[in-house]
């Protein structure tokens, strides 16, 4: 599972990334170590989460990690429930709806088809969402490669080697990884520190309880499955929330995109050795130029940014 995007001041950060002094080649890796820490922790905690899956059903296992992130983060935020509009508590729930889809979806996924081709599906949605936002031509090579490593990723005939439902579900996380980068960008702005997305992920958690207990019923209580519940949540969300949050204090919110696309690779490496999903040399290459696509596309928003940063300089030096 890709790490969502963590919605709290990425602008700050950026800011701060700029401004603070460079202290060596350790102070300048050091976020960097942190972003990819969370990544690994991510792709680990899902690959633990789809061997706990016989025990206890996809959605089972999203019930279990959705309630107990929940838990910690309320524990920790204790976000205030006082003083919002209701135009705030709508976009809340739809962040929370967001994360509930694209954590079932994804999940749904995983117990089809290998992890690192799944990831590299669910990666399409935000490439698609910053070649949409960008509205540059070059973007046009980017979304070219991506859809060549999809073509790969099904062993040159599309996705026909691969389940077609475990295909949908990836793609349809995907889009709700899409709608949930653009919800938790608003929670943000309306909820200070991380309060929304704790209360986000208590909605997520509300959302999937009926759907586990209907799958799992008794078995979601189970001691053993519990346990299990609860490392995959602390690997899988609380865990790689908490080091990005403490690298997006010192790493500019570009970089940091550009280190998520590596998922796909953490997750094929996860799938690997945990639960004994190689990849074929297509399916390797397939997943390379997602990736190169993703951060090309990272790249290219980035520079347009700084383009519009300069020009609006330039205009303030001359008035």
């Amino acid at each position: 599972m890709v790490a969502p995007v963590v919605p709290q001041q990425p602008e700050v950060a950026g800011a701060e990334a700029a401004t603070a002094p460079r202290g060596g080649l350790r102070a300048r890796l050091g976020p960097v170590g942190l972003v990819l820490a969370g990544g690994i922790s991510v792709q680990f905690g899902g690959a633990v989460a789809v061997s706990v899956m016989p025990r206890s059903g996809a959605l089972g296992i999203v019930t279990l990690r959705l309630a107990f992130a929940a838990l910690v983060l309320l524990a920790v935020c204790r976000p205030k429930l006082r003083g919002y509009a209701r135009a705030d508590w709508g976009t809340v729930v739809a962040f929370g709806v967001a994360m509930a889809g694209m954590n079932g979806l994804f999940y749904q996924s995983v117990a089809r088809i290998p992890m690192g081709p799944a990831v590299t599906l669910e990666v399409l949605g935000p490439l698609a969402l910053s070649v949409v936002a960008s509205r540059r031509a070059v973007n046009l090579v980017w979304a070219g490669l991506a859809l060549c490593g999809v073509f790969l990723l099904g062993g040159g005939g599309g996705l026909s080697g691969l389940d077609p439902a475990g295909v949908a579900y990836a793609l349809g996380a995907g889009a709700m990884w899409a709608a949930y980068i653009v919800f938790s960008a608003r929670t943000g702005r309306r909820f200070p520190q991380a309060d929304g997305l704790a209360l986000a992920m208590v909605v997520a958690a509300v959302l999937f309880l009926p759907l586990g207990l209907v799958e799992s019923g008794a078995r979601l209580v189970e001691p053993g499955t519990l346990a299990l519940g609860a490392v995959v949540a602390v690997l899988s969300s609380v865990l790689p929330y908490t080091l990005e949050l403490l690298a997006l204090r010192r790493l500019p919110s570009h970089t940091f995109a550009v280190l998520m696309s590596l998922e796909p690779a953490i997750a094929s490496i996860a799938g690997f050795l945990v639960l004994s999903q190689a990849l074929t040399a297509a399916e390797a290459l397939a997943i390379s130029l997602v990736i190169a696509a993703s951060m090309g596309a990272v790249r290219t928003q980035v520079g347009r940014g700084r383009g519009r940063a300069d020009a609006k300089a330039v205009r303030t030096r001359e008035g």
